[in-house]
């Protein structure tokens, strides 16, 4: 055998080597959906691109997040029973409550004073967290933090009568989503309601079929509806609070290690959340 074939023969070896090692590495490598409901330039979807980012640097590129923003994987119910199937990962979404009604509870009205109250609560050691866990993990779906957009009022396209008078109808027919917590409230303050998805509310609003929202926090009112709404009213009665979540049958594939790495950045990605809402 010639030197000069035995050499060739080698670099082969050598190559093969290094592709199946290439091979094994990509396949090593997991690929996670991260589902999001509000626009593409909504502070929410920053934060899931930031966590994003930072789980790949931070189990270096061992797991890979891909968000899709803005419904594009479906709205947040349908989203949601994906996650319990494992068709869909990751979700930043508000929680529906058709597969638990005591998921609400994160929706009452009037259990926080201040941003200092949210930062107690929420936090993962905080009571809501362990009763929303608790909740989620009963349907296959484990909580991961909270993005928490801000205390929440009511936008329409018309003048509310006496928007701080409970006691007097506002002639005005508000959208809410689909919880009695949501329609109990609104109807208290003197608004009609109808129940419209999520995706479709700036259509609804455009076209008149309702007169506005109830239940949207600023930044989600100003990204998602600011140039359909000609009124807002701040009236910061209750806290509108994204669910950051992931399927059970997704964290399972995900290492030990890693799944710490992603309860860290989700648990200081939470507390910032915070501290940016009270900041707008």
């Amino acid at each position: 055998m010639s030197k000069k074939f035995t050499t060739t023969v080698c670099l082969a070896v050598i190559s093969l080597f290094l592709s199946l090692g290439q091979t094994a590495f990509a396949a090593d490598k997991l690929v996670l959906k991260f589902a999001g409901q509000s626009a593409a330039d909504h502070p929410a979807t920053k934060f899931m691109s930031d966590i994003a980012k930072e789980i790949g640097e931070k189990t270096e590129g061992r797991v890979e997040v891909k968000v899709y923003p803005a419904n594009q994987l479906g709205d947040y119910t349908l989203v949601y029973q994906e996650q319990i199937q494992g068709t869909i990962d990751m979700s930043c979404i508000s929680v529906p409550s058709q597969f638990d009604p005591r998921m609400e509870v994160i929706y009452i009205n009037g259990y926080v004073g201040d941003y200092n109250d949210v930062k107690r609560i929420f936090s993962q050691d905080g009571w809501m967290f362990k009763k929303m866990t608790e909740f989620n993990k009963r349907l296959g779906v484990k909580l991961l933090g909270f993005f928490i957009e801000g205390m929440i009022g009511t936008g329409t396209t018309k003048p509310a009568k006496s928007p701080l008078d409970p006691s007097v109808s506002q002639d005005v027919l508000v959208r809410v989503p689909n919880m009695d917590v949501y329609k109990l409230a609104a109807e208290a303050m003197g608004y009609r309601t109808v129940t419209v998805p999520y995706a479709d509310v700036y259509q609804a609003i455009q076209t008149g079929v309702v007169e506005g929202v109830n239940g949207y926090p600023v930044a989600a009112a100003y990204t998602s509806l600011g140039d359909v709404i000609k009124h807002w009213y701040m009236t910061n009665y209750s806290l509108e609070v994204l669910n950051c979540m992931i399927s059970e049958k997704s964290w399972a594939k995900i290492d030990p290690k890693d799944q710490k790495v992603i309860e860290e950045i989700f648990a200081q990605a939470t507390i910032k959340s915070v501290d940016n809402a009270e900041k707008i």
